[in-house]
């Protein structure tokens, strides 16, 4: 089979590698659709856990292929070939500290296919039935979706309750765009989105009731204020941008008693400045949210109900041979919001 191989950060190549096969409890998946993120980037870099030799790819939609004896889904259900499936990459080990008190995001064993071990970014992928989520009757183009809304769906856990609240969010990439959409359903009274990119913000605006702001990418601190006086300040402030610079003026836009998020994932030597007297007295908050372990379901559920959408936010495919042309879209093409590796 064909797949994407890092021997090292920042070196790759598509090539042929042997096809796995199941063993007990384990499923063989054949990939229709890898969604690409800014976690790639880090990856390329040797970031965000990656373990080398790696196969990338965390955002994988399949059908399954071969099952392995006593293989069942994340659900406890059985497996057919041919079914349409969604992979949950993370995986914990349920027996440290943090997973005993009910957060094994935190687990000192976490794990992820497309980090850890060998991800979507391939004709197949092994993975264990525990760890796959039945999506039949999902459209193709929003169940690549599933992994970055189980993300969210966690953040929403951690962020009840929501309601009544005002909330901004900074970065209209899809992962900002579908933060809008799940904010609604949980809640929030009010959710603006915050970006340079006009033409994201466009899109965004035709699938959520949300208000948008247009960002001087140039003048970080000026949009901040700008973005009071039109708004007002908020109770909830989130980071979908991974900047450094938003980041360090998010307390700017916050109402005193703010929660503010770090959600987008920085370069791992990136630092910030902040005031611990304007946290002590105006009483903020700040709080990260990494990853998930347990929300694909609540993401699925979203999924059915129509509560998400995410028509035109795929504006970009190819074939995992043309990997390295996705990635330096990913990079620096401002007119691709998401890329999609398919077979």
């Amino acid at each position: 089979m064909r797949a994407v191989v890092y021997d090292q950060p920042g070196s790759f190549t598509v090539r042929d590698v042997p096809t796995p096969e199941p063993g007990s409890g384990d499923v063989l998946v054949r990939t229709t659709a890898a969604g690409m993120c800014g976690t790639d980037l880090h990856l390329h870099e040797g970031q965000f856990l990656a373990n080398f030799p790696l196969t990338p790819g965390h955002e994988t939609v399949g059908e399954v292929a071969a099952v392995g004896a006593d293989a069942t889904d994340g659900d406890g259900g059985a497996l057919s070939v041919g079914q349409q499936v969604v992979i949950n990459p993370n995986s914990s080990c349920r027996a440290c500290a943090y997973c005993t008190e009910e957060r094994p995001w935190l687990c000192e064993s976490f794990a992820g296919i497309g980090s850890s071990t060998p991800g979507g970014f391939a004709d197949y992928v092994l993975v264990p039935g525990a760890q796959l989520f039945d999506a039949t009757g999902i459209d193709l183009d929003l169940a690549v979706f599933a992994e970055p809304s189980a993300c969210i769906a966690h953040l929403m856990d951690r962020l009840h309750p929501l309601t009544g609240c005002s909330v901004v969010v900074f970065g209209a990439g899809p992962t900002g765009v579908l933060l809008t959409q799940f904010l609604r359903m949980a809640g929030a009274s009010s959710v603006v989105l915050a970006d340079p990119n006009e033409f994201k913000l466009s899109v965004a605006a035709l699938l959520s009731p949300i208000g948008t702001f247009v960002m001087n990418r140039h003048d970080v601190p000026g949009s901040m204020a700008a973005l009071v006086e039109k708004f007002g300040a908020f109770d909830v402030v989130i980071d979908a941008t991974g900047k450094a610079a938003v980041v360090e003026s998010l307390p700017q836009v916050a109402r005193n008693g703010g929660r503010i998020v770090y959600y987008g994932v920085t370069d791992e030597s990136d630092l910030v400045s902040i005031s611990p007297f304007e946290i002590f007295r105006r009483e903020l908050t700040i709080m990260g949210s990494f990853t998930e372990v347990d929300s694909f379901p609540d993401a699925l559920a979203a999924f059915r109900s129509g509560a998400i959408r995410t028509d035109g936010l795929i504006t970009h495919r190819y074939p995992v041979q043309d990997y390295g042309d996705a990635l330096e879209a990913l990079r620096g093409d401002r007119t691709a919001h998401k890329i999609v590796i398919t077979p």
